[in-house]
């Protein structure tokens, strides 16, 4: 693993660094406009809701958090009670962003790897600001970097084009997100958020990885998904190819295939669904054919009802 620092604006002015500069510049642009007045206070973010020090005690409301209730209030008054939590002064935020060969794949409006750039962009937007720092551990199968965690809107915008011009690994190697989660949980980093980006292809080996980090972090899974990953188009004979392996293979989409592919994405999404509930990670998944800003702002408006017992203060649900 490297530690490297993001370069310079300006430096190696390219007309792909131009066209990238533009892109971040109106993916920024998206996320103010239309998140920043939904999530008011600089510790909401996309997890909104739990800290570390203690609150106040309400009375439990069903969708309340069991790990929340308070014992001794609940006791004394014999009605169950769960404690707010008051989120931390400052925040620090790791975005672990799996940029594998499998991301460079796009038959929609984007491609996967875009998508996983809007949602860096998104949690570097939303966590920012007050004194908060965030980082990033990238890795693309090829080798993983590391940029450290650090405060300012400065830092985190060129965190996102240090990640913009990761270049890809070459074709044929394997994707490393469990070796990427590893690399926060030794050393052990302060308490904070842990955003992992990826499109969780392949078996859920890093379960066991993740299940650690939740230990110490609140966790945020963003997935990202192609429509043709969930299904086949009737198209007649095509070649499949696998970009972390190179294996390709000519197939006839037949009707009987179309169906068993259909059921066997299905299942994968059920099966890293189930993984990151029981590592306690919120789930947000970005698709390729649907605007990522409205998914977004869907995701937080649901995490912030949850939170808040199912209703806003003052008002009935």
């Amino acid at each position: 693993m490297t530690a490297e620092r993001p370069p310079a604006p300006g430096d190696g002015t390219t007309p792909d660094l131009v066209r990238l500069e533009a892109s971040l510049r109106t993916m920024e642009l998206a996320v103010r406009r239309r998140l920043d007045g939904l999530l008011q206070g600089n510790h909401i973010g996309l997890l909104p809701g739990p800290g570390s020090e203690p609150g106040e005690a309400r009375p439990y409301q069903p969708g309340d958090d069991v790990r929340r209730m308070d014992w001794s209030v609940t006791a004394r008054t014999t009605a169950p009670h769960v404690r707010e939590t008051v989120a931390d002064r400052e925040l620090e935020t790791w975005a672990v962003v799996d940029l594998s060969r499998s991301l460079d794949f796009g038959t929609a409006d984007t491609d996967k790897r875009h998508l996983v750039l809007a949602g860096l962009t998104t949690v570097a937007q939303l966590t920012t600001g007050g004194g908060n720092r965030i980082g990033a551990v990238v890795a693309t199968g090829e080798r993983t970097v590391r940029l450290p965690a650090r405060a300012g809107t400065v830092h985190a915008r060129g965190l996102v084009r240090r990640v913009a011009a990761t270049p890809a690994a070459p074709e044929g190697v394997r994707g490393d997100l469990t070796g990427a989660l590893d690399q926060l949980r030794r050393p052990p980093r302060r308490r904070g958020l842990v955003a992992v980006l990826s499109d969780f292809l392949g078996a859920p080996v890093w379960e066991r990885s993740l299940r650690a980090l939740s230990a110490r972090h609140d966790l945020l899974a963003i997935e990202v998904v192609d429509p043709r990953e969930l299904e086949l188009p009737d198209v007649g004979t095509v070649v499949l190819a696998d970009p972390e392996t190179g294996r390709q293979r000519e197939v006839e989409t037949t009707p009987l295939l179309r169906r068993e592919f259909a059921a066997a994405a299905s299942a994968h999404r059920d099966e890293v669904a189930a993984a990151l509930r029981r590592c306690g990670a919120a789930h947000l998944t970005l698709r390729t054919d649907r605007d990522w800003v409205a998914d977004v702002v869907r995701f937080a408006v649901a995490r912030k009802h949850s939170w808040s017992g199912g209703r806003e203060r003052g008002r009935p649900a």
